[in-house]
């Protein structure tokens, strides 16, 4: 339950980050969070330590948590270092990806499919998460996906809260469509090609939805 308090916390702390309702270097009070989301102090101090460690937030010893805006400049290089992995990723995922593997993206996007028809965001990243560390895992590379891995640990708040966006995960799940068809007939420039492009644009367009839900919070994915 502390688990699922905590990211339940730190998802709702990146989004007003993201969307300006916290300020640069503003101080993240333990106890006035704690009394917002009517928790104990125990799940909000663990949502702040997963802001620190994506770099939402800054410790500082003795001061406390301190809120940093996302460089844009960094985050859109963090983006294209990770287009180029995911694009290694599917092209050896292409070539060793067993029946069983592909089997699991199916089920896996078909999950995707069913979080889109009950306009469930989180439901959806959680199922794209899985659908993406299985082709880094199919790719048979352990070097390669510890790689991958930490860059996606690193992006995950990033990637998620674009699934809140009207339109985002339809896009996605057609993506993902054309990826299982690439895979199914090991055609590896083509897996690549779209999983570059796939993540390529995310720091760039992450930039311009942010600044949309700041001028329209009413842009949200709506049935």
């Amino acid at each position: 339950m502390g688990t699922k308090q905590a990211n339940r916390i730190a998802d709702a702390l990146e989004e007003m980050v993201f969307t300006g309702q916290f300020r640069e270097g503003e101080r993240l009070d333990e106890m006035r969070l704690a009394k917002k989301f009517g928790v104990s102090r125990t799940p909000v101090r663990e949502a702040l330590q997963r802001l620190v460690a994506t770099d939402l937030a800054a410790q500082l010893p003795r001061r406390g948590v301190f809120v940093r805006q996302p460089n844009s400049i960094t985050l859109i290089e963090m983006f294209e270092t990770m287009a180029e992995v995911e694009g290694v990723c599917g092209r050896l995922a292409a070539q060793r990806m067993t029946a069983e593997g592909l089997a699991t993206l199916e089920t896996l996007n078909g999950l995707c499919l069913d979080a889109i028809e009950r306009d469930d965001a989180d439901s959806y990243s959680h199922h794209n998460e899985s659908f993406h560390h299985l082709i880094y895992r199919s790719a048979g590379n352990s070097f390669l996906e510890g790689e991958a891995l930490r860059l996606y640990r690193r992006l995950k708040p990033f990637r998620r809260v674009q699934f809140q966006l009207r339109g985002r995960m339809q896009d996605s799940v057609q993506e993902h469509e054309a990826l299982i068809e690439a895979f199914a007939s090991g055609n590896a420039e083509r897996a690549c090609d779209i999983l570059r492009s796939h993540v390529g644009s995310q720091g760039e367009r992450f930039f311009h939805q942010m600044a949309q839900l700041r001028r329209n919070p009413d842009i949200r994915i709506a049935s």
